[in-house]
């Protein structure tokens, strides 16, 4: 069915011996899809088992779905490796327009081994793939590489450029991809596995076209996205005020954490609120490919120059929920200014910014209670709501002078191992615990998603919605999250941005793969969600996951919840019924 397909095309390149191939693969994405169902299938065959995340022999894989390029808020790419972080599955998504360039480009899928003796970026127009020396771009941030490769690089079609900063030179453990200079492969440590083969980017052009045989009725079904995505309520919410909305409902709700969860609430929350970023830093919006919403918002920072008071230079940076969490209200900022300062810098080098605000908040509070001192780190005063302090501690982590700031550079799993602390390290699956305090479904979330991320099955919005209003028992909250991460699986694959879930249900979606000429019914998308999840699942337990080891902080068991009547045996009867159904499966 997909023999002439371009999506059928599968790149393989080669960064040891700067070759490359590419190889027709119709049934990655006539059984699964593409996006997620195919990355980890390939996933399964590139990388050995028990290999060193940061080892030539370590793939990164791209992946794009059936929709991509075709249908509104399909524009997310899937990337797949295993974990620098973690020490297992890594999968990461990004929009921009990462996802429209590949399938632009003729391919479904990229995979990406070996390292280089040298600097390197790749350079892929259509089915020419150039290895360019980047050995002057090494050293530079993400902003000025950037800049740089679209100056250099030929700029027919669309294109994406997929570069690191220093934090992914340096392979600290949580540094990050970023694409078009406001989306991320955030993370699990893309960054690092790029920056171990010594690759700086990937840019990738496209132009061809997608033929679609009835016309009449593939345009019907584009409008018809696209009016439920532009009037949706939900979706006007992210295109006013972005994610950055959920700050003060959180807050009110009493789920957002602060000062590394010793509190619940944020006493700054409407100074770094989206509707005061909104009223009063708001610079511009801007939308991925494909999508009618324009959730990225862009802050424009206005700063005199040292010495010069009636000089200023304006700082464009993107803001959203999770970055104001966790450079925010994780580390006690009340001034929106000073939160924009320190997310500049994060943004620059490159480390994911979720994962550096939990790090930070964890050696600030281990400073506090005399567990740290200034002589680990090197002199440098962590203090609440003080960017200074925060902005020196980042560049260190990247530098890494001393075995206090290597050990930040691998995740406060890792530090607070070596240094103590554990009770208040919030790490869940080894990652950084993403910005929802709203009771069970939220922790169980992270701890049993494949990812260990809030978007595995927005546990938080069972919490939310369900968990105020009614009790729920621990083996029905698992089943719920568990059959919310399947169905994502299906989303994850072709690949659709989770903000459209509500749009994108079974039903249209199957309406929309016949007409991009991939029949399916509903019952065999619940068949291959299922599938997909089984085989992330089987690669995890291969690389030594377990849901029986899973450290449970005693900090998320004694901070303050909206939801009351669970605790720490409550989420291990959950985990352990996870455990029975995936096993008999």
């Amino acid at each position: 069915m997909l023999q002439d397909d371009p999506l059928a095309n599968v790149l393989y390149v080669n960064l040891s011996d700067k070759t490359f191939s590419i190889k027709k693969r119709p049934e990655l994405f006539e059984r699964w899809l593409g996006g997620a169902g195919a990355a980890v299938q390939l996933l399964h065959e590139e990388c050995p088992r028990d290999c060193d995340p940061l080892g030539p022999e370590s793939p990164i894989i791209f992946a794009v779905g059936p929709l991509t390029a075709l249908f509104p808020l399909a524009s997310k790419t899937v990337a797949m490796f295993k974990s620098p972080h973690t020490g297992n599955l890594g999968e990461s998504h990004c929009g921009g327009r990462s996802a429209v360039a590949i399938r632009m480009a003729g391919y479904g899928a990229i995979v990406i081994k070996g390292a280089s003796d040298i600097p390197v970026y790749l350079s892929v127009e259509g089915h020419r793939v150039h290895f360019r020396h980047a050995s002057s771009l090494w050293g530079m941030g993400c902003y000025s590489a950037g800049r740089i490769i679209r100056e250099n690089e030929p700029g027919a079609g669309l294109r994406t450029i997929m570069r690191i900063g220093r934090a992914g030179e340096s392979l600290v453990t949580y540094s990050c991809v970023t694409t078009e200079t406001y989306r991320h492969f955030g993370r699990m440590g893309l960054g690092a596995v790029f920056g171990s083969k010594r690759l700086k980017a990937v840019v990738v052009s496209g132009k061809s076209a997608l033929p679609v045989k009835d016309q009449k009725l593939y345009r019907k079904a584009y409008r018809q996205i696209y009016r439920a995505a532009v009037e949706s309520p939900v979706m006007k919410k992210y295109h006013d005020l972005g994610t950055a909305e959920n700050i003060l409902p959180l807050n009110r709700f009493g789920g957002l954490p602060s000062k590394n969860l010793q509190q619940a609430t944020h006493d700054g929350a409407q100074h770094i609120s989206g509707e005061n970023f909104a009223e009063h830093y708001l610079g511009r919006r801007l939308a991925c490919s494909h999508c009618p919403v324009g959730c990225i918002h862009i802050a424009a920072l206005r700063e005199p120059y040292e010495g010069e008071p009636y000089f200023y230079k304006t700082s464009m940076i993107s803001y959203d929920y999770e970055p104001i969490y966790a450079l925010g209200a994780m580390l006690g900022m009340k001034n929106p200014a000073d939160f924009l300062k320190l997310m500049d810098r994060v943004e620059a080098w490159g480390i994911d910014a979720m994962t550096t605000g939990v790090v930070l908040a964890w050696a600030t509070e281990a400073l506090e209670r005399k567990i740290l001192s200034e002589k680990e780190t090197l002199g440098v005063k962590l203090a609440w709501g003080d960017p200074a302090g925060y902005i020196q501690a980042c560049e260190l982590i990247i530098e890494k002078p001393n075995d206090f700031y290597q050990a930040l550079a691998r995740g406060v799993e890792y530090a607070s191992s070596r240094y103590g602390g554990q009770d208040f390290a919030l790490a869940l699956g080894k990652n950084e615990m993403p910005g929802y305090n709203t009771g069970p479904g939220a922790h169980l979330g992270v701890l049993m998603g494949l990812r260990h991320s809030h978007l595995d099955n927005a546990g938080y919005s069972v919490d939310q919605n369900q968990l105020v209003k009614e009790e729920i028992g621990p083996e029905k909250l698992a089943e719920i999250l568990l059959a919310e991460e399947r169905w994502r699986q299906i989303l994850s694959s072709l690949v659709i941005c989770f903000f459209a879930r509500g749009i994108y249900v079974p039903e249209l979606v199957t309406e929309l793969l016949e007409i991009a000429g991939f029949p399916l019914a509903k019952d065999d998308l619940e068949r291959i969600g299922r599938e997909i999840y089984q085989d992330k699942y089987r690669f995890k337990l291969r690389e030594g996951f377990s849901l029986d080891k899973l450290r449970l902080p005693a900090r998320i068991l004694d901070a303050p919840s909206p939801i009351k009547g669970w605790d720490e045996a409550y989420l291990r009867r959950a985990l352990e019924h996870v455990k029975k159904i995936l096993q008999a499966n």
